[in-house]
């Protein structure tokens, strides 16, 4: 066995033998760092993913939305139209009742004799007049701007408050148990009269 500077050829095999296993064990151990940094790479960017639903998602989200609006919006415009309903029943009423008082009768109480003081009998007069709080012209007025009030305006909306009007009128005529008096008539038709106007106005494109 020959030597060189004193390394023996069987030591230098088993040298070489050594690093050529630690090479290998060094790029095996790359490899794996290598392969699992991408796995690692690949969790991160999977972990970063934001959802984004898909267009057919978007419209339905976007449908429930409006059929609960319109849900809502039936539900306010149909307690409005009671409203005015129920204030044209009450005020129609109550303008026959204060015709009542002006005249010593009471008509809700068909039985029995209902008498008025001279003082209320008086203010009950003075209200009923042309120009009193619950004369035609005031009346009719306070019912039609309620009406605007509660509809902003707009030209279909007003004319379901004339509806609402005129059955509010059939109620208080049911509760009167006849024919409302004259008043009431007159009264009646000057609110159909107010919303008549309105109407041709608004087809006119005339802003009030």
């Amino acid at each position: 066995m020959s030597s060189v500077s004193g390394v023996s050829s069987n030591s230098y095999t088993s040298y070489a033998a050594g690093s050529a296993s630690k090479v290998s064990e060094a790029k095996s151990a790359e490899a794996s760092a290598s392969s699992s940094g991408a796995g690692s790479s690949t969790a991160k960017a999977t972990s970063g993913v934001i959802y984004e639903p898909s267009a057919e998602g978007k419209q339905a989200a976007a449908k429930a939305d409006r059929s609960a609006l319109v849900a809502q919006l039936k539900e306010v415009n149909e307690s409005r139209i009671k409203q005015m309903e129920d204030l044209v029943h009450k005020m129609i009423s109550d303008q026959g009742k204060t015709l009542g008082q002006a005249e010593s009768i009471w008509s809700f109480l068909a039985k029995g004799d209902f008498t008025v003081d001279a003082q209320t009998k008086a203010q009950a007069q003075k209200d009923i007049a042309e120009d009193g709080y619950w004369g035609v012209e005031q009346t009719s007025k306070r019912i039609f701007d309620f009406a605007m009030a509660l509809t902003g305006g707009d030209a279909e909306k007003m004319e379901k408050m004339r509806g609402a009007f005129e059955k509010g009128f059939k109620e208080a005529t049911k509760t009167w148990g006849k024919e409302l008096p004259e008043i009431s008539q007159k009264t009646y038709g000057a609110v159909q009269s107010l919303f008549d106007e309105y109407k041709n106005q608004m087809e006119q494109g005339v802003t009030v």
